[in-house]
């Protein structure tokens, strides 16, 4: 059974830093994109990141350019994804996302059927 669990959240200044983990267990993702998204209370799921099977390819959404990043660790199978210069509009649950494919890349590898965790609080304070 595939699992990912995301680790890493918390509260933090506007300004302050993160670093988010998502491990996966179950299969190997070494040759499957990988991302992150985020879900604000009376908002829609929003993309953040994505990295492609080989970590030479990374998408932003244009709300976190310049301001996260994203990598990976094959050997771990696991994602992770950095947050800097935080604003309190960063505030959400951050979903670590799988894709079910292979080879994939680009920034529209991931999608609902994909494999999900269950989120880890990122709260930004003024």
């Amino acid at each position: 059974q595939v699992q990912l669990v995301e680790s890493g959240g918390g509260l933090v200044q506007a300004g302050g830093s993160l670093r988010l983990a998502c491990a996966a267990s179950g299969r190997t993702f070494s040759t499957s994109a990988m991302g992150w998204f985020r879900q604000a209370p009376g908002k829609e799921r929003e993309f953040v990141a994505s990295i492609n099977w080989s970590g030479g390819g990374t998408y932003y959404g244009d709300s976190v350019k310049g301001r996260f990043t994203i990598s990976r660790d094959n050997a771990k199978n696991t994602v992770y994804l950095r947050l800097t210069s935080l604003k309190p509009e960063d505030t959400a649950v951050y979903y670590c996302a799988a894709d079910r494919d292979y080879y994939c890349s680009g920034s529209r590898c991931l999608n609902e059927n994909d494999y999900w965790g269950q989120g880890t609080q990122v709260t930004v304070s003024s």
